[in-house]
């Protein structure tokens, strides 16, 4: 994917006056159109390497600017993943969450498929416009940074690290909110589906 998003060049020596503008704003277009067209594995058609672009190829290449949001989501999304029960379970072991704060194994499983269904790239946003990001659903309120808040963000990092599939700062910032005197009770998923329950069966078949 690097071939997609390397840095645009763009002509150096425009028309003076009025039609500079248009001119680079043409250039613009179509340097992005060329580069989503290659991203995408598919010919520009018509595309010029003159820098002249055909009318129905800069039509073309607005639209595709205006997919470009969608894209953007795509790709990050591409760094997140879907873990399996028992797979999310070893990995939650191994990481010292068994009996943490007094909660068991079961209890974290239980959690997270409530939470995210297991998937890391999740973000809710919530009605307050805070998100609540990855398996756990942290919080940018008071745990995460997303830049736009400015809140708290006690567990020192960005919430844009809990949508990986590498899920160990996730798991360091559940244990930092399991430490406050709600304990796991700090999420409604846990609250409502597991809580008091037999969880067994979370663990049931998992070779731990």
């Amino acid at each position: 994917m690097d071939k997609c998003w390397k840095p645009i060049r763009f002509q150096k020596h425009l028309p003076l006056g009025k039609s500079a503008s248009n001119c680079r704003g043409t250039q613009v277009i179509l340097s992005l159109t060329q580069g989503l067209f290659s991203c995408l594995g598919v010919p520009c058609p018509t595309c010029r390497s003159s820098g002249i672009m055909s009318f129905p190829t800069l039509f073309l290449g607005k639209k595709l600017l205006l997919l470009l949001p969608l894209l953007m989501c795509f790709t990050s999304r591409v760094g997140g993943k879907i873990f399996g029960r028992c797979e999310l379970a070893h990995l939650l072991k191994v990481s010292g969450l068994e009996g943490y704060r007094g909660y068991s194994l079961a209890d974290w499983v239980c959690l997270a498929f409530y939470e995210s269904h297991f998937d890391t790239a999740i973000v809710d946003h919530e009605a307050d416009g805070s998100t609540s990001n990855g398996i756990f659903q942290i919080n940018s309120h008071l745990w995460c940074e997303d830049y736009k808040h400015f809140q708290p963000n006690f567990c020192k990092m960005h919430c844009s690290d809990l949508l990986t599939s590498d899920i160990k700062d996730d798991i360091v910032c559940a244990m930092r909110i399991a430490q406050g005197p709600r304990g796991l009770g700090a999420w409604m998923g846990w609250r409502e589906n597991c809580e008091g329950l037999d969880l067994s069966a979370w663990l049931k078949g998992c070779i731990l």
